[in-house]
């Protein structure tokens, strides 16, 4: 099997410095962050409020250019951003609360009218990641197969315990907020492309959506990009975490395309053991337990990630990923997702060592 691509992007908040509160200055730090001749065309972005900004990296084939466009996108964000009078956040969600204005686009006006109040609450930010999957066939056959898998995805990734200036109790908060969409969580599971096509398009014919774009399962089809694009984490605290997780996504990826091609038997998780496994994750990350894939019972989360890790062994070998995958997965287990540094951090210290370790 030969490697594919992976390409991540990134949300996140632009914060006042001093109390942590958004600010709507979005179009400034875009502005600014065209003028540094580190940034391409496009690389970063406007979000649906404005006090976010998404970046994403070129189209990548190893781990290695990743945490290189990572570190260099989120550096000329951050400058950009503090020439503004701005802090940039790698957090899941707003810690202090407060609201910003939507961005000026039709499409994100068109949101705002639609579910006002749910719309003033998106000051989350998550981390996609795209691999490469040529034909939508086996997209969906991917799709399929990782879907057990992305509540581990979620707990491992959890980075978003505040909300409204109070801990929130999950690990995930973001999760939740997310999860109000009419069409989020874990993805169905479809018998084949044309099946996908049409109950996305029954979905938009509804008008309940406006767009493909607004089919917020934890991993889709990217309607832009031939990628599957596993969305279930949210923002990390350090680059390091963040092309981790990207490995897991492309070892998730490469597995199922493996397995498909050996023709094994696609899992058959019910909608509602996916919808406890989902909740499971996103309020306790990994200081709990969670809903383990291969038995469908709650066993330690540092068993399930050790099940995960033997999951994608032979995908993360093959891709050379499996050292600095197994390093970023024993990391997160010893020293705790960005939510659990987020609480150490406030409880061991002050608000300025706090913002300073959400800067990202």
């Amino acid at each position: 099997m030969t490697a594919t691509t992976v390409g991540v992007e990134e949300e996140y908040l632009l914060l006042d410095p001093e109390d942590g509160r958004p600010l709507p200055l979005s179009r400034d730090v875009l502005a600014a962050a065209g003028r540094l001749a580190t940034v391409g065309s496009r690389e970063v972005e406007h979000e649906l409020l404005q006090a976010q900004v998404e970046v994403g990296t070129p189209v990548c084939r190893s781990l290695g250019e990743v945490d290189r466009h990572l570190r260099r996108l989120r550096a000329a964000v951050r400058a950009a951003a503090a020439g503004g009078g701005a802090r940039l956040a790698a957090s899941g969600t707003a810690p202090a609360g407060g609201r910003a204005p939507v961005t000026d686009r039709r499409r994100y006006l068109a949101m705002l009218r639609d579910a006002p109040r749910l719309v003033d609450e998106q000051l989350i930010c998550g981390m996609h990641v795209h691999v490469g999957v040529e034909d939508r066939e086996a997209g969906v056959a991917v799709l399929d197969r990782i879907g057990p898998w992305l509540p581990v995805l979620v707990a491992l990734g959890a980075n978003s315990p505040y909300w409204e200036g109070a801990d929130t109790g999950f690990a995930s908060w973001r999760t939740v907020v997310f999860g109000r969409w009419p069409v989020s969580g874990p993805p169905p599971a479809f018998a084949d492309a044309a099946e996908y096509g049409r109950r996305t398009r029954a979905l938009l014919e509804t008008g309940v959506i406006r767009d493909l774009g607004q089919v917020y399962w934890q991993a889709r089809l990217s309607e832009r990009y031939p990628t599957v694009e596993v969305r279930a984490p949210d923002v990390q605290l350090e680059v390091a975490d963040a092309v981790a997780l990207a490995g897991v996504a492309r070892g998730l990826v490469r597995t199922a395309l493996r397995e498909e091609a050996e023709g094994l038997p696609r899992p058959l998780a019910p909608p509602e053991l996916l919808a406890a496994a989902n909740w499971r994750a996103c309020r306790h990350g990994l200081t709990g337990s969670l809903v383990h894939p291969g038995t469908a019972r709650c066993r330690p989360a540092a068993e399930v990630v050790e099940a995960l890790l033997g999951h994608l062994t032979p995908a993360l070998r093959e891709a050379g990923d499996l050292s600095l995958v197994s390093r970023g997965l024993a990391r997160l287990l010893s020293r705790g997702t960005g939510a659990d540094r987020q609480r150490r951090t406030l409880r061991e210290a002050d608000a300025g060592a706090y913002f300073r370790l959400i800067e990202g």
